[in-house]
Order: structure tokens, then sequence, then C-alpha cells
């Protein structure tokens, strides 16, 4: 199996040096074997190529150049070596994720900056333009956030106030200065107790392809997912699912039930999303990363070969937590916590009984083994050094 990378280079604290390609098992077969070897960069790029997609039809990839804040193109050019195809095109602060349509139509791309979600043109070649800029996002929480010194202002006692001020009226200037301020502007409260509020900015994160044209993207500041209808070169709205404040959402994958499964980043937990019978989207559910450690942080989401269990990464312990698909799809059971093998797990590819994940911190992949019965990954059958990997990509 033939897999490409993406990395992180030295200007995000990264050591890679491009888009490389990495070999599990033999590179001949479709599914992950146990040896990895990894074949050196197919594709040097300044940037940080965080993620890869490829074209559905044509030899060419794209690069999420990150640091950049493009979209870069490339063509191959030889058995592992692949060429810049056209000028980058710039899409957004910090852009980190890349869906390339089932017709090579477009790309949509996500930018965790500034929230940008951008649709490209691509032509007959592969080549990326005219990107189209979708509708901003509107917080649904816009208003609802509040420092305790502000809440403490707005809930204090008018009577103790106005008892206050008269006391030191009574007792004159001499002695005025030993009544304390009592909900009065000119006496803040003390700096420590100070509590500000975080600014909530758009942060999207990923683009998930949806049978039928749609499409959902994830907004981790604003806790929210989307959802599109390509029109024309752009995109027309199609609804809005709003998760709980402060979980999010970060990844997701489309189930064949027809439910789509979206891995909070914050909370640590995985929702469960349906279109009800007018076609909305609803959260109909989800289950909480049980035994995750308080900083932790949820990455990637990525579903079992038979579509039974899902596996998530979650980064800081450093585990991949599975969980059930129960019911129609609509039920989700949490399994267990395993060791991912790697530190800081950003990205992992579900192969059959192999879990390969990206270890960004440890500059490495680890091929680690996936109960088909359970689910429950299980030890490292291979580990192969790989620079600042951030990003997996299939190619054969």
């Amino acid at each position: 199996m033939r897999l490409l990378t993406g990395g992180y280079g030295a200007e995000m604290d990264g050591i890679g040096e491009g888009i490389g390609e990495l070999h599990a098992g033999a590179a001949d077969q479709s599914l992950a074997g146990s040896a990895l070897a990894f074949a050196g960069v197919v594709a040097p790029v300044d940037g940080s190529p965080s993620w890869v997609a490829r074209h559905p039809t044509l030899d060419v990839i794209y690069a999420a150049l990150e640091s950049a804040g493009a979209v870069q193109a490339f063509r191959r050019t030889g058995e592992s070596r692949y060429e810049r195809l056209g000028p980058a095109i710039p899409a957004g602060e910090a852009v980190c994720h890349i869906a390339v349509a089932p017709d090579g139509a477009w790309l949509m791309a996500t930018c965790w900056g500034d929230g940008r979600v951008v649709r490209m043109t691509l032509d007959a070649t592969g080549r990326p333009s005219r990107p189209s800029l979708a509708p901003a996002p509107v917080d649904p929480y816009a208003g609802s956030g509040m420092s305790v010194s502000t809440a403490v202002a707005e809930a204090a006692d008018v009577s103790l106030e106005a008892a206050a001020r008269a006391l030191r009226d009574a007792a004159g200037e001499e002695y005025a200065h030993l009544i304390p301020h009592l909900g009065e502007a000119e006496a803040p409260l003390a700096p420590e107790l100070e509590t500000p509020v975080l600014e909530r900015t758009p942060h999207a994160h990923q683009s998930i392809l949806l049978p039928g044209g749609a499409v959902a993207t994830t907004d981790m500041g604003f806790d929210l997912v989307r959802f599109w209808r390509p029109s024309g070169d752009g995109l027309r709205a199609a609804g809005e699912v709003v998760l709980p404040r402060g979980s999010g959402p970060r990844h997701g994958v489309w189930h064949p039930s027809g439910h789509l499964y979206v891995v909070a980043e914050l909370s640590r937990e995985v929702f469960v999303l349906a279109p009800d019978a007018s076609g909305a989207w609803r959260l109909v559910g989800g289950v909480q990363l049980a035994g995750t450690l308080d900083g932790d942080t949820a990455a990637e989401l990525a579903a079992s070969s038979d579509g039974s269990f899902l596996v998530a990464g979650v980064r800081g312990s450093n585990t991949l937590a599975t969980v059930r698909v129960a019911g129609a799809g609509e039920q989700l059971q949490f399994v267990a916590l395993a060791d991912s093998g790697v530190d800081w797990p950003r990205h992992h590819v579900v192969s059959r009984d192999t879990v390969l994940v990206a270890g960004q911190r440890s500059d490495e992949v680890a091929a680690v083994s996936l109960d088909l019965r359970t689910g429950i990954a299980g030890r490292v059958r291979s580990r192969v050094a790989v620079p600042s990997p951030t990003c997996l990509m299939p190619i054969r």
C-alpha cells in the first residue's frame, strides 16, 4: 500500500520538507502490511503541506499549504515524483483541509485561521482557479459570554450600594474612606478576580462530501456543522447544526447508514447527525470518549472497514478511542481507549486490521493492529521515521 504524507515545515515547528511517500507492506497492494518504509520526499514544497488530497481520475494531487494560506496542485511526472501544476491559489489563513468532488470538477478548502470555506473550480488538467468564498458563519452563541466581574456587577444588590453611599455621607470626609464601595463603578473588583471572556472566532476545519452532491463543513470556533449545495461556481447554504458550546467540532465521516459522525476536538465527544423527513440535518445522539484526560484534544475520526466501529485519535494522552456503531446507526457506544503508539496522533487511516497513525511530535508513523471483532487497537506492528507527519493519504 502506498500513501502520501503531509507535514509541517520549520516555519510551523516541524522538520518536514514537502510531500512524502510511505509504503505499508508491498507498494502494489491495496491493504496495509505490517512493514513500513518511508520512501522520502516526492514533492519538495515550502509552506507546510499539512493536508494532501487527490484528484479522482487524474494523476494530480493537492496540498493545503497551511503557513502560506494557499492551495497548490501537483501532477505526477514519474513513479514517485510530482511537480507543481500552475501557481498556488490563495485560500485563507491557515488552510488545513482539502476535499475534491467525486467528478473532479471542483474542490473545497477550509481554513482554520480565519474560518473561510472556499470552493475552487478545477479545469480539465486538474488546475484550480476561480476561488469562491462561502458566506461567513454567524456565532449561534453570540452575546451569551460574560466575565465574572460583569456578572457580579449586574447581580449587585442596589440597596447595599445606596446604603454604603449614605453611610459615607454621614461619616464625612475624614472617615468616608473606611466605608467599602459596594457595587459602585469607582471600586472595581480586584484584578485577580477577573475572568476574561475568550473571543470566539470561526475556525473551519474540514469539508465532508456527502451523497447527492451536498457538502458538510465543520467550524470549531463557532461549534457548527454547516451544509452546502454547489451552485454555479459557488456554494448555497443548505442548513446548519449547532453543537454544544465549546465542543469544537473538528472532523467527521459519513456512514452508509445515512448518518454523519463528527468528533469534537475540545469536548472529546462523537456526535451523530442525521437528516429528518424534510432533509434538514439534526443532532440525534452522541457519546463521550470516556477516560480521556483534561487537556486532551481529539483529532481524526475514521470508520472500520465494515463500518461497525469508529476510531478517534486523541492527542495528549496519545490514545485511540474505539466507538461501536449500534442500532440503525443513530446510536454510538464507547468501547475502549488504547495506546496509539506515537506522540500526538494527528491523523490516522484504517486499513482492515491495521491503523496507520501519524505521530506529529514523535516524527513517525506507526502501524497498529486492529481487532476486527472488538474494534480495539492493539500492539504496534511496525514504525518508521517520517518528518512531522500531519496527514496520510492512500494512493494505491
